[in-house]
């Protein structure tokens, strides 16, 4: 079963450009449920082969996770894996069909996603102060805001994705599936000071691609943007767990609030599907609900 595992993870990398977190999910998702398999089947993980799990233990399997306390969208998510995984080896030719092909994932519940208000997130933007490091953390908040990027997005921008004349940023999303970001004027200013002040400083000298860097020269990475955020989240009064991806719901929902089409913001964010995108709507609606009873006199 590993051999089978990591020819399927490899497929997922190099046949479908999976981003890394995709595949550490994956791999995550595939061993735990091999562990059970294993256990319910009295034989050692090696052993196990893609034959012995059928539709019944599969089953077996989310009813042990749903008892530990496992959420909806958990089970949902593990059931996709391994749904696909059994899809890839009967294309393959290992399985005669995909035995898991009936097992439908469970509805898991949709969440509203968190998002700050346009007040609070020009106080998170504008708190970077003048200095090489700060020049650089204001560039990458109006970028992450003002563009609505993925934090994976924003690490692997390069010097030469940036283009300040035309205005444009090009990013490369999820599946490798590109796009050209308009930049605002405050972005484009924030990039422009940290390109002539502050990146020629922390590069040292080096021949480096990275667009924004680390204090050691090197491409900053997903937990250093998260620990520049926290860094000024300390010294702000906001209340709640914001992330850089709260960045990007805000810039989500602060479109459609002033009445941005749907459309043109599923290409702004880089959305396959437009249903993806339609949970926006809901937090526009929320919105309204509350103004309405705020300020309705009958509410």
């Amino acid at each position: 079963m590993y051999h089978y595992i990591d020819s399927f993870l490899l497929y997922l990398q190099v046949e479908k450009n999976a981003a890394e977190n995709t595949l550490a999910g994956y791999r995550q998702d595939l061993f735990a449920g091999l562990d059970f398999f294993a256990a319910a089947l009295g034989k050692a993980d090696y052993a196990v082969q893609p034959a012995d799990i059928d539709p019944k233990l599969f089953r077996a399997y989310l009813a042990r996770l749903a008892l530990e306390g496992w959420q909806k969208n958990t089970l949902a998510r593990k059931t996709t894996a391994w749904r696909s995984f059994f899809r890839y080896l009967a294309r393959e030719g290992v399985l005669e069909d995909n035995a898991l092909a009936t097992v439908k994932p469970p509805r898991g519940e949709k969440k509203l996603p968190d998002f700050l208000h346009p007040e609070q997130c020009a106080q998170l933007v504008e708190s970077p102060a003048d200095s090489l490091l700060g020049l650089r953390d204001r560039a990458m908040l109006e970028v992450l805001y003002g563009c609505g990027l993925r934090v994976s997005e924003l690490v692997g921008l390069d010097v030469g994705d940036l283009d300040l004349a035309a205005g444009r940023l090009r990013v490369l999303g999820k599946g490798g599936r590109e796009r050209l970001m308009p930049l605002g004027e405050m972005a484009a200013d924030a990039l422009q000071a940290y390109l002539r002040l502050a990146r020629p400083a922390l590069c040292r000298g080096v021949d480096q691609t990275a667009l924004f860097l680390n204090a050691r020269g090197g491409r900053i990475t997903r937990r250093g943007v998260h620990k520049v955020i926290g860094r000024y989240l300390s010294q702000l009064e906001l209340v709640g767990k914001v992330s850089p991806h709260t960045l990007r719901h805000s810039f989500a929902t602060h479109l459609l609030d002033n009445g941005a089409d749907l459309r043109v913001v599923q290409e702004l964010l880089g959305h396959v599907r437009l249903s993806t995108t339609q949970i926006y709507t809901h937090l526009s609606t929320e919105k309204l609900k509350e103004i309405y009873s705020r300020t309705h006199p009958r509410a």
